[in-house]
């Protein structure tokens, strides 16, 4: 037996003399060497010997040792317990003084998962075994609570303390693509590219295979909403590796649908029979070319106008590294302006008609921001019941900011958007910016900015959402486009925008929801304020004042969202400041 650095190890068979370090002693401060020659404790190592062979080993040393008074016998008995390969049979404990550690193979290992490993067991005399499990529960537990596919595969103990771990990480081989026919599940010939589902896949050849991973890429594809069946199915692979298979069942991407109504009872009179006549068509298709591209035609005809929309969006562009989106938008229709021209003297109805044409591009900055840029054309005039232009409504006010039967505008548009989810709350923040370009000499010029934030606390069961939307516009704009207050979606208890509208305005919302049972999914309560910030009469024409618009007001009241088999609804009674009472009905 030889001692090093207070270290006692057993390396021969037997042992002959011993080298004991100062701390034996109370009062000796110098190394001895003694001979035991007659003291030898025999053993083969690596084997076991017993606690009465050690204790009889001591007591040797004791009544040799009688001069050494100050020698403590406990320390000596207490350190060939603590040595480094000694093991007494009825215990079975093989201890190790860790001076290293080598960690091979943990690529996805974060650092500092060995570094807690280093710093409570670096130095330190451990038990093998509890040292074995502690490190295969820290390493092994990261990897499962985490979703790898990958474990401690050999742990061993080299020389001189040494610590060597080696981690066995499957890592993905390859991955292949596989339609599956709806009707029977057998291999076909998918319409949709390759290319396309895989630029969506996170799960890359190389990378150690991840189940969280693998279910979030699954989701992922889900969404494009081309599919109707998605899955991934891990097969064995070369050396160990792992090779991925995702399973894919289209869905019909495509749709055709045709609406007509012919008046009969009115068929004799021609201005009965026009305004009683609708027909209409849709044709909407989610993988235009097989590129998940998304094409959405509408066009309608009813009474004196017709109505229609082309909207064309590839939600990647080829080759874009970012996830950039690029829309075009051809839109015409008429809308029933009640907003801000609602309550007209004569019981007529005033009508915006607008044509809009752009190109925008959206991408994603973070997991939780987005931006998006474009330019918009936009042509907006007014007109009656019949089609008639308008451009006075019956108090007289312009409908138009030039004075002519119609404005028009270049919009260059920014916006921005942040969205967060946790498990006990939820947030989400938009800015949204125009500015009118007068590239000719009648194209209004004006800057509009528009911001909400919305945010969502679990209280216990109860859920609180606070919602604040304000805007503001410098410039000459329509009329018909002022911010209008009051209605099922600013302020509740009032008519849509009866409160008020202006160039400036805030409307803010707070909602306390219970969980209830049945169809009866939540109960809520509710309150709403909003207010122009005293700009109603700053807007061309001042609409709002000749309706005599508060210009401000607030609601509250109670509603329930109930689920049915269709569509959810919810139903509200609300109370406004003015003690007037509503109820609202509208699907979500």
């Amino acid at each position: 037996m030889a001692g090093n650095n207070g270290d006692i190890r057993f390396i021969t068979s037997s042992c002959s003399s011993i080298k004991l370090a100062p701390f034996l002693f109370s009062s000796v401060q110098q190394y001895s060497l003694l001979d035991f020659s007659n003291l030898s404790l025999s053993y083969q190592a690596g084997t076991f010997t017993t606690r009465e062979s050690l204790n009889t080993f001591v007591s040797s040393i004791n009544s040799s040792l009688l001069s050494l008074s100050s020698l403590n016998l406990d320390n000596i008995k207490n350190l060939l317990l603590e040595s480094h390969f000694f093991r007494t049979k009825d215990e079975k404990k093989e201890r190790v003084f860790v001076q290293g550690f080598i960690c091979e193979g943990a690529n996805a290992l974060p650092t500092y998962i060995l570094e807690d490993i280093i710093r409570q067991k670096y130095r330190k005399f451990v038990d093998i075994r509890c040292l074995n499990d502690f490190i295969h529960d820290s390493v092994n537990g990261w990897y499962t609570e985490h979703g790898f596919s990958a474990s401690i595969s050999n742990l061993e103990v080299v020389s001189d303390g040494i610590v060597k771990i080696k981690v066995s990480e499957a890592k993905v081989n390859d991955i292949t693509l596989c339609f599956l026919d709806k009707e029977n599940g057998n291999p076909i010939t998918g319409n949709t590219r390759h290319d396309i589902i895989v630029r969506h896949i996170s799960t890359k050849k190389g990378q150690v295979y991840n189940l969280i991973k693998a279910q979030n890429d699954v989701e992922t594809v889900w969404d494009l909403g081309i599919m109707k069946h998605v899955s991934i199915v891990p097969q064995p692979g070369d050396d160990g590796n792992i090779d991925l298979r995702m399973n894919l069942v289209e869905d019909n991407s495509f749709s055709f649908t045709h609406k007509y109504q012919i008046p009969f009872h009115d068929m004799f009179s021609i201005r009965g029979f026009l305004l009683g006549l609708f027909a209409g068509f849709a044709y909407f298709d989610g993988n235009l070319f097989g590129r998940n591209q998304k094409l959405n035609v509408i066009w309608k005809r009813n009474k004196y106008y017709p109505t229609f929309g082309i909207n064309w969006t590839d939600p990647w562009i080829g080759g874009d590294k970012n996830a950039t989106s690029r829309s075009i938008v051809v839109d015409y229709k008429r809308a029933l302006e009640n907003l801000v021209f609602g309550n007209q003297l004569d019981d007529t109805k005033v009508h915006i008609h607008r044509f809009i044409t752009g190109l925008v591009f959206s991408r994603p900055f973070s997991p939780k921001w987005r931006g998006t840029a474009g330019l918009n054309y936009k042509r907006a005039g007014a007109c009656d019941d019949t089609g008639s232009l308008l451009m006075e409504d019956s108090y007289c006010n312009p409908l138009t900011a030039t004075g002519h039967t119609h404005d028009e505008m270049l919009l260059a548009k920014v916006e921005i958007l942040y969205s967060h989810f946790g498990n006990r709350e939820s947030s989400a923040l938009g800015f949204n910016m125009e500015q009118g370009l007068p590239v000719m000499p009648n194209w209004l010029c004006f800057n509009r900015i528009y911001m909400c934030v919305r945010k969502s606390i679990l209280l216990g069961p109860a859920n609180l959402q606070l919602h604040l939307f304000g805007g503001h516009v410098v410039g000459s704009f329509p009329p018909h486009e002022a911010f209008a207050i009051g209605g099922t979606e600013s302020v509740r208890g009032y008519k849509d925008g009866a409160v008020g509208s202006g160039r400036s305005y805030m409307v803010g919302s707070g909602e306390l929801s219970f969980p209830m049972f049945g169809p009866v999914k939540s109960f809520f309560l509710f309150a709403d304020y909003g207010s122009d910030l005293g700009s109603g009469s700053m807007v061309h024409g001042n609409p709002a004042g000749a309706r005599y618009k508060p210009g401000r007001g607030y609601g509250y009241g109670v509603g329930v969202l109930v689920n049915t088999p269709f569509l959810p609804f919810i139903l509200e009674f609300a109370t406004n400041d003015q003690h007037r009472k509503a109820f609202n009905f509208r699907f979500t």
